[in-house]
This record gives structure tokens, sequence and C-alpha cells, in this order.
């Protein structure tokens, strides 16, 4: 088994990796947010391991940031905290278990085997709006059969918009969605790849898909 440790207690984190590996497990450590999220899209694991509370992305980001770069892998979160609505969040932005601290090797170990065995989450379902067909588990945009040659960040302006169901979204929720809270966009960014994105549309035989609506953002709609 090959586990990615992402957790900022140097100590912590080694006794954990010697743990773990006196029980036949290769263990990388990165001890940051942004580090184990690239090393979590770079790599190739059978299950991720991730502390909550980390310099620069904290868990719940490198939880949501690593499914949005459409990373299946297993996630078991580290917290420290105590409460049902912690929990609920890692599991409600792509997190498949959790693990309270203190806790034993044991416990740690008999997860981390059961997420293996239950293998990688399912494939997100496809979305469909009129003739565009948006697969999440590879990234593929297909329009009336072809597949749309979009940008990584087209593509999730698209699903955020296509994910909405008709309703209204704003551009900072876009924002939120697509940049992240730590990035700080021209304040146009939104419009300029919806513009990419009716224009990419348009020319694929799908015209007048996304909607504007004045003052409140836009909204997608199928004819």
């Amino acid at each position: 088994m090959r586990v990615l440790l992402i957790e900022d207690e140097v100590r912590l984190a080694s006794l954990i990796a010697e743990g773990l590996g006196d029980e036949g497990v290769d263990v990388d450590i990165e001890h940051d947010g942004d580090s184990g999220y690239w090393r979590a899209t770079e790599g190739s694991y059978d299950a991720i391991v991730c502390d909550i509370m980390l310099p620069g992305r904290n868990g719940y980001e490198v939880c949501r940031d690593v499914r949005a770069a459409e990373v299946w892998t297993p996630i078991l979160m580290l917290t420290a905290k105590d409460g049902e609505f912690d929990e609920a969040e890692a599991l409600d932005i792509g997190a498949d278990d959790f693990l309270r601290k203190p806790f034993s090797y044991v416990v740690l170990l008999a997860r981390l085997r059961a997420l293996v065995r239950r293998g990688t989450p399912p494939r997100p379902a496809v979305i469909e709006c009129g003739p565009v067909v948006f697969d999440p588990a590879i990234g593929e945009v297909r329009c009336r059969g072809a597949i749309l040659d979009l940008t990584r960040r087209e593509r999730r302006v698209l699903e955020v918009l296509m994910r909405s169901g008709g309703d209204v979204v704003s551009r900072q929720q876009i924002i939120d969605k697509v940049w992240g809270m730590d990035d700080e966009p021209m304040s146009n960014i939104v419009d300029v790849y919806v513009r990419y994105l009716r224009k990419k549309l348009d020319e694929a035989g799908a015209a007048d898909l996304i909607r504007t609506v004045r003052g409140l953002g836009y909204r997608m709609v199928a004819p």
C-alpha cells in the first residue's frame, strides 16, 4: 500500500510514517497543504491521509481541490477538532473517512485497509444541459457528439453553471468555486471566461445556453 500523509506536525508525521512503515506501508510525507495538493495530483497513491489544520491550503481545501482536479484517491481526514459538523464538512467536500486525534496506529491502519478494499469513490454522474454533456470523472465535455477543447478553468466555470440546475450563479460564487478564496483574479475574469465558453459553445452548435441575468450573474438554460 502506498499512502500520502499530509501533516504539518513534523514529529507526529514521522511517528505515523514509522508506525505504518512497520506494517509494510510505503508513506510519502508533505507538511503543508500546497505541497500536499501538488503531490496528491501528481503522484499515484492507494490512499491519502490529510490533517485539517495545515499551513497554506487547509485540509478541507486540499480535499476540495484534489477532487476538483479529478483525482479520486480515497481520502482519510485527520482532525483534532471535536464536533459532528467538522466531520460532516469533511465528508461533504469529498473525503471518504475521518479519524479524530489522538488515534492508534491499529485503527488508522484498519481504516486505510478498509478504504483501499473499497476502492476509489464512484465516478461522478454525467451532467447534461441541452446538447452539452459533461463527464466530471474524465473532465470531458461533448457537444452534439464532438469533444470541446476547453481549458481546465473553462471546464470548471461550465461545471459550476451546469450543476446549478438552471439557478442563477453570481460572479462571486463562480470565483470562489473556480479560483478559490485565496486567489485575487481581475474583477471581470468571470465575464471573460463566460465569453470564451459562449464562443466555443456557439461554434459547436449550442448557442444561447448561458444566459446573463443582469445585476445577478449567469444561469444555464437548456433549449
